[in-house]
């Protein structure tokens, strides 16, 4: 059984990027969860003033 280390390294170049571009992703959607997150508290808080 020959090795083809050609397919190899396609597949683990391939994996590299994507594990970069999920880790890229994960942080952009985490800033933009805590940004949601402190506007509705604000927004809450504003609420409660009006009251």
């Amino acid at each position: 059984m020959q090795i083809n280390y050609w397919w190899i390294g396609a597949v683990a170049v391939i994996m590299v990027v994507l594990i970069i571009w999920l880790i890229k992703r994960n942080r952009k959607d985490e800033k933009v969860y805590e940004k949601e997150i402190i506007e509705s508290e604000l927004k809450s808080e504003d609420h409660r003033e009006e009251e």
